[in-house]
């Protein structure tokens, strides 16, 4: 499979503006270049809202808002599978509306094929949102099932790969378990993970990738390591990158529309598509060049991978004990 990610530094609360970059930043895929591309976690609107009020303006209908358009649209122009985060307004039948940090599916005919809703909460989220899995029947976490042409894939946002709420131990690994236990190829991950980088380390040679965070990931997915199944299973990080806020509270305005901005925070950019097997996580390299297939932390940009090529680099790391 030919993947590719978007990695972007949206600005908050300016969905147009971060629209447009999108679409000048993905000008250069041809129709048939790739099978999948997928976007940052609330790619279009900015990540760091300090609560409802400020997100309220950028929140939309389930699978039907801009962001759901947008993917619709480039999707039947690239014949390829897009996955992209967006905030999500869902309203039921009697009226009621529930908030959920979702991303959306859609096929290369501009089908929506799923609405994936994050499960586990980082902090920010939980001032609007809601967890996903409390919105389905089965109340299970996480997404792992069949999606169309791309077959059996497994879903998360962010936090979702963590402890849930950091108070679940360590080794729990939910969501690495709960894909075994699916038994799914591959896993698609839109995220806005932070750096404990400060802005000025960011903008120091922001072409390499923020590799403590990349350790992290692998981590985090240690049960694929030491599954004894021997199985392989593509997984791709698609991760957002720059900064957004400052402790001053800034506004930013978008059609008149005031926004308030969170404390100041960076993000890890670093996004890349990582092959388990045998034991070991490995980076594909690049199509278009003979370097690993991850983005820089400061790189905005696209990085496509073919699958069918060997991950040729293997990722050396201690796990922790």
């Amino acid at each position: 499979m030919r993947i590719a990610t978007l990695q972007i530094a949206p600005s908050l609360g300016q969905r147009e503006q971060n629209i447009t970059k999108a679409n000048t930043l993905t000008s250069s895929l041809q129709p048939g270049q790739v099978d999948l591309l997928v976007l940052p976690e609330l790619a279009f609107s900015g990540y760091n809202f300090p609560n409802l009020s400020a997100i309220q303006p950028f929140l939309e209908p389930t699978t039907s808002g801009q962001t759901t358009q947008w993917a619709i649209v480039n999707a039947k122009r690239l014949h390829c599978h897009i996955i992209v985060g967006y905030p999500e307004i869902y309203t039921n039948d009697d009226g009621q509306t529930t908030n959920f940090n979702s991303n959306v599916t859609v096929s290369p005919e501009g089908k929506v094929l799923n609405n994936y809703r994050k499960s586990f909460l980082y902090y920010t989220d939980e001032t609007w949102a809601s967890e996903g899995f409390m919105s389905t029947t089965s109340k299970a976490p996480f997404f792992a099932g069949l999606l169309g042409d791309l077959g059996a894939v497994g879903q998360g946002i962010c936090m979702d790969i963590n402890p849930y709420r950091f108070e679940a131990p360590w080794s729990a690994y939910e969501f690495a378990n709960r894909m075994l236990e699916a038994n799914v190829k591959m896993v698609v991950l839109s995220m806005a993970w932070l750096t404990r980088m400060l802005p000025a380390d960011l903008l120091v040679d922001p072409n390499a990738p923020d590799m403590e965070t990349v350790a992290y990931w692998v981590e985090r997915f240690r049960p694929f390591v030491e599954s004894s199944a021997g199985r392989e299973i593509v997984v791709v990080f698609a991760n957002r990158c720059g900064t957004e806020g400052n402790t001053a509270g800034s506004v930013e305005v978008e059609n008149g529309q005031q926004v308030e901005e969170g404390d100041r925070v960076c993000y890890a950019g670093s996004s890349c598509v990582m092959k388990f097997e045998h034991g070991q996580a490995k980076i594909f390299q690049r199509r278009s060049g003979h370097e690993p297939a991850v983005l820089g932390k400061g790189e905005e940009g696209l990085l496509i991978v073919d699958t069918k090529q060997p991950a040729q680099y293997v990722l050396q790391q201690r796990l922790a004990g």
